[in-house]
Parts: structure tokens; C-alpha cells; sequence
């Protein structure tokens, strides 16, 4: 031995694409109990609401970085609270369908073709038309899970239900009410 280590063996190996091996939109059998077309139906609803509860965070940091006026230091502190709880969302979602053994939607490019949240303007929007935007988005979140709650309790998805109701309406509700009350024009110094 010459004592020079061999480099090789620490090169990284670049440049490798594999092939995939689960598609979009199937199940794998894992052991929890739930039938196949239950988790199957499950992570299709679960997905939808991902993608656009994706979206959703994406506009709280969006108005988080462009928030405008005398309602600045506050908003753009909510903003940003919200926008963490939507992230935990994000991952609390996407782990239970792959707890299903779906396929959480991950591609940004993916999560545009599956939100119905309307795309806002690129450039900077008036304060209440910002605010107004996030609560139409909680407002479509929120109807799509009530409606997703019911049907994979109906199936016996217990879980997927808990955290529909437990994590999703629960927060997007308590998110939807702190927005809203920003939107109510009541004078700040004399009544």
C-alpha cells in the first residue's frame, strides 16, 4: 500500500435519474387496516387539499414579504404564524398519505395542476385585496375537508378524518377568523 487513499471511493455519483416505482394516484398495501378503495379514495381527497393548502402557504408568505401600511408590523407578524401552521399542515398531510401508501404530491409544478385557489396577481396587491384572497383560499380548503371528513369516515378512514377535523378545519377556522377581523372597517381612535 502507498498510502493515498483511494478517491474513488468517496466520489459522489452523480448525475443519476431512477426509475419510477410507485405512479401518482396508486396505493401501496401497507398493514393498516383500511381497504384498498378506502385509502385509495382517501389519498386522492387528501392530495387535492394538499396541493392547495400548498398554495395557501405560498400566499402567506407572499403577503407576509409584500404586506403594505399602517397595519405593517402586525400583519406581517400573523402572516408569517399562519404561514408556519400551514406548513405544519403541509407535512401532517403528506405523511398520512403515505401512511395510506399513497403518493403525496411534492412537485411544485404538480400542486399548480391540482389547486383550484386562483392564481393572484405576480405584482403587489392592495392590503384587502391580499387578505381577501387568503380568505377565499380558506374558504375552499375548508369546504373541500368538511365534505372529505364525512366520506372517508363513511369508509371507515378514521384517521384521515381525525386529522382533516382535528388539524385542518380546526386551524384553517382560527386562521380564517384572525384574517377576517382585519377586514372589519371600525374606526381605531374615536367611536
Amino acid at each position: 500500500m502507498t498510502g493515498e487513499p483511494n478517491t474513488a471511493d468517496s466520489q459522489p455519483r452523480l448525475h443519476q435519474h431512477g426509475r419510477e416505482i410507485q405512479a401518482f394516484g396508486s396505493v401501496r398495501q401497507l398493514p393498516v387496516a383500511l381497504a384498498y378503495e378506502a385509502r385509495l379514495y382517501s389519498c386522492e381527497r387528501l392530495n387535492r387539499i394538499l396541493a392547495d393548502t400548498r398554495i395557501l402557504h405560498s400566499l402567506y408568505k407572499k403577503y407576509h414579504w409584500l404586506m403594505r401600511g399602517h397595519t405593517f408590523y402586525q400583519l406581517h407578524l400573523l402572516l408569517d404564524k399562519h404561514a408556519d401552521e400551514q406548513l405544519a399542515l403541509i407535512d401532517t398531510l403528506a405523511e398520512r398519505v403515505q401512511t395510506l401508501g399513497g403518493v403525496a404530491v411534492g412537485d411544485p409544478r404538480h400542486v399548480a395542476e391540482l389547486t383550484r385557489i386562483p392564481r393572484p396577481p405576480n405584482g403587489v396587491e392592495e392590503v384587502p385585496g391580499m387578505l381577501s384572497r387568503l380568505l377565499e383560499a380558506h374558504e375552499t380548503i375548508l369546504i373541500d375537508a368538511h365534505d372529505a371528513a364525512a366520506r372517508v369516515a363513511e369508509g371507515g378512514d378514521d384517521g384521515s378524518n381525525d386529522v382533516l377535523v382535528s388539524d385542518l378545519i380546526r386551524t384553517n377556522e382560527l386562521q380564517a377568523w384572525f384574517v377576517a377581523e382585519h377586514l372589519v372597517d371600525t374606526p381605531a381612535v374615536r367611536a
